[in-house]
């Protein structure tokens, strides 16, 4: 019988589809040491997701990565019902999604909270938006600059009312600051943020400089290092 510690009771995810599709055991990966191409993330009761590891541009650097709209329903589910768990002691009474993976981690998560509906914010212009309840929005991920609305005909679903402003993964912290900033310009003070993966800690400084209680009011389901590269392959 294998000892608690030992690692890959559950073999790993070999090429790019099959990666986010199944929640393993706790303990089916070795979660110290190096890793080379899959970093095991942990959720709080120990059950297991493989994530794909990205180099960054320095080639001295790797983030662990997590696609929402990618993953197996059954982890989407897990994520969102783990989310929605944390969220729930803040009594959300609507969730705001960020574009655009931010969406299907959202829907979820209002789903588990009991509600009937979320709020998507968008990017891609309607003609009936206002350039007043916009803002410039740009990710890791994609580095385009775009814009970012809020739909004028949902202002009333969430003025007045306890938002939790939910994204699928914080890492820089742009995403969002962008949501952050267009939700206090409508008038919105978002009484929790979550998201299913916190990358790294390089988004506190960024979301602090907004406002020194935004850092205490995020939840996530799990935190992943910034990986820096060694011999034996990207130690946290």
């Amino acid at each position: 019988m294998p000892s608690p510690a030992s690692p890959a009771i559950a073999p790993s995810p070999a090429t790019p589809h099959e990666f986010w599709q199944q929640i393993h055991p706790p303990r089916s990966f070795e979660t110290a040491g190096a890793y080379s191409t899959f970093f095991p993330a942990e959720l709080d009761d120990g059950r297991q997701i493989c994530l794909p590891i990205r180099p960054l541009a320095d080639g001295e650097h790797a983030l662990a990565s997590l696609i929402v709209n990618q993953a197996s329903f059954e982890v989407l589910e897990a994520l969102a019902a783990d989310l929605a768990a944390k969220l729930l002691p803040s009594k959300p009474d609507v969730v705001i999604g960020l574009p655009t993976l931010g969406l299907t981690l959202a829907a979820a998560v209002a789903r588990h909270l009991g509600h009937s509906r979320y709020v998507p914010l968008g990017t891609s212009r309607k003609f009936w938006y206002l350039e007043e309840l916009s803002v410039p929005m740009s990710s890791i991920t994609t580095k385009q600059e775009k814009r970012l609305y809020v739909d004028p005909r949902m202002l009333p679903l969430i003025e007045g009312r306890r938002v939790a402003l939910v994204d699928d993964v914080i890492s820089s912290g742009s995403s969002i600051l962008s949501g952050l900033a267009l939700l206090t310009a409508s008038g919105i003070n978002p009484a929790v943020i979550g998201a299913a993966m916190l990358q790294s800690d390089r988004w506190r400084e960024k979301i602090a400089a907004f406002g020194p209680e935004w850092p205490e009011r995020v939840r996530g389901v799990f935190a992943t290092p910034l990986l820096t590269k060694a011999e034996d392959g990207w130690r946290a």
